[in-house]
């Protein structure tokens, strides 16, 4: 087909993903033909650099062929076969890699096949562990105010982004939500630098009063993606295990997107020297290749789960392409990749080059704050910079600034008035420059200087 066949065929059928569909009346997507290392390809040859990872999941850019390989080796060998009594090599090969290199005691692996769905198990699993062990009254969870673990009825439920949920508030499960940190918009007037997350106050009030009716603790460490990448330090997530610890209730870490080497480290926790009781993964565990997810856990939570059939103690959650081969061995070679292009080690010019940026972002007169943690970073557009007044959400000031972006050859997705950039962790330090100036050269536009 040529562009114009897709764009008609797209028109009349398809319904995207977070789309005001009118507005592809204005701006109509953008057909791509290929992608390459950092880059995508339209069917007019104009090249885009990938500045979010395409919803953040191409760890290594597009069309690598490491990866290629591997998943074009297993297709010779098996796509995919029922995993309930049967198990195969990739499958064996990813819970084994993944258990060496996560948190300590996490070993255990059950694998699903998206983030939403991760999020269902690992709320499952916790509520189905306290009514096996003998806490019937813990069937409650806690969140934080903003957080977003995923779009299905009880990932909505433990979420707490407005714009998400409102309109299914009827169907939504009562959970307990508390306030969650904003260190730009910092209550008590301190810096995410120095503070002792004098914020977790509300947190550790309402467990402690609560806790008999809790189950789990949920969220996501060090950043808050969807609430416009809100970053927070590591003595928070501190705070959160001994509370957890203190009160007996799970702690569920929801690294869907911060996971893999985003935050500048494998895990996010790790940054705290911490390990939750239910990890959460997704995103870029097949380096964008093939729909995977996986719920990490202890083995004192597996094993009140361990008895015969008879006893109903099993965790009766499954999908139809749990632990599919396609996805476990693209999952292996991203673990390779990892450990063989010293992927980690190699970050420290590119978090360096983001920091760079800051000084010029922030002295524009509508720019209140540039984020960085890891490799992922933020550019938040305020009305009133002293006072930190944000640009009313009819504005749209951040889907200006992502359509002056494509303009000019880069994809930065916005979050309301938040550009974030969380580009392939190998991309080079030249296109990571490229992708700085075009999203200063939008803003400039967009908000003047």
């Amino acid at each position: 087909m040529n562009k114009k066949e897709i764009l008609e065929l797209d028109r009349r059928h398809i319904w995207h993903p977070c789309t005001q569909e009118k507005d592809l009346e204005t701006l109509p997507p953008i057909p791509i033909a290929r992608g390459e290392g950092s880059y995508l390809y339209d069917y007019d040859g104009k090249r885009y650099i990938d500045g979010v990872s395409s919803w953040w999941v191409n760890l290594f850019g597009h069309s690598h062929p490491r990866l290629n390989r591997a998943l074009t080796e297993q297709a010779g060998k098996i796509a995919h076969h029922i995993f309930a009594g049967f198990t195969h090599e990739p499958a064996a090969a990813l819970a084994a890699g993944l258990c060496e290199i996560a948190p300590a005691g996490l070993n255990k692996v059950f694998f699903t096949d998206n983030g939403s769905s991760a999020v269902e198990a690992a709320l499952k699993m916790s509520f189905q562990y306290w009514q096996q062990v003998g806490h019937p009254t813990r069937t409650r969870f806690v969140s934080i105010t903003d957080a977003y673990h995923g779009e299905t009825i009880g990932a909505l439920s433990v979420g707490g982004c407005d714009l998400y949920r409102n309109i299914y508030r009827p169907i939504l499960l009562d959970e307990f939500q508390v306030q969650g940190p904003d260190c730009y918009r910092c209550p008590y007037h301190l810096t995410r630098d120095t503070c002792q997350a004098e914020c977790f106050e509300a947190m550790e009030k309402l467990v402690e009063r609560e806790h008999e009716q809790i189950a789990a603790i949920i969220i996501e460490p060090l950043i808050q993606g969807a609430a416009g990448m809100r970053i927070y330090p590591p003595i928070y997530l501190n705070r959160l295990r001994a509370l957890c610890d203190r009160c007996q209730v799970h702690y569920i870490a929801d690294e869907i997107a911060v996971g893999f080497g985003r935050t500048g480290r494998m895990f996010a926790n790790q940054h705290a020297g911490i390990s939750p009781d239910i990890l959460c993964l997704s995103k870029g565990i097949t380096g964008g290749y093939m729909p995977l997810a996986v719920v990490m856990t202890s083995q004192r939570i597996y094993d009140a789960f361990y008895d015969d059939y008879q006893s109903l103690k099993a965790f009766l959650h499954s999908h139809s392409y749990s632990g599919n081969p396609l996805a476990c061995a693209v999952a292996c070679e991203v673990l390779n990749i990892f450990r063989d292009e010293r992927i980690l080690q190699n970050l420290g010019p590119k978090m360096t080059l983001l920091d760079a940026g800051a000084a010029r972002f922030e002295a524009l007169r509508h720019v209140g704050e540039f984020r960085r943690c890891g490799m992922v970073a933020a550019v938040e557009m305020v009305r009133e910079k002293n006072e930190k007044t944000p640009y009313p959400w009819q504005e749209r000031r951040g889907y200006e600034v992502y359509q002056k972006a494509l303009q000019k050859g880069a994809l930065l997705r916005p979050l309301g008035n938040v550009i974030y950039f969380m580009p392939s962790l190998n991309i080079e330090e030249q296109t990571l420059q490229d992708l700085l100036d075009i999203a200063f050269e939008s803003v400039v536009a967009v908000c003047g200087n």
